[in-house]
């Protein structure tokens, strides 16, 4: 993984996860749940305006994704 991370807010991480394939589920306060048909976990996205950089890595790390992967999608 790159030792940089964007800053990105949970909205625009929602957006590019779903060309990953992960689909919104449902949605709690400020709380987005995402399942990919593949993939037997789901994720939470926080809608915060900006992610942690921790957060941000955790989620992508459950995704099965990279860094780089998060710079080629956008």
């Amino acid at each position: 993984m790159s030792p940089h991370l964007p800053v990105i807010s949970g909205a625009r991480l929602i957006t590019v996860l779903g060309k990953f394939g992960w689909e919104p589920v449902r949605q709690r306060g400020s709380h987005v749940r995402l399942k990919h048909p593949e993939r037997p976990i789901a994720l939470v996205i926080p809608l915060h305006k900006e992610l942690k950089r921790g957060t941000l890595a955790a989620i992508l790390r459950d995704a099965g994704l990279s860094a780089d992967d998060l710079d080629q999608a956008r």
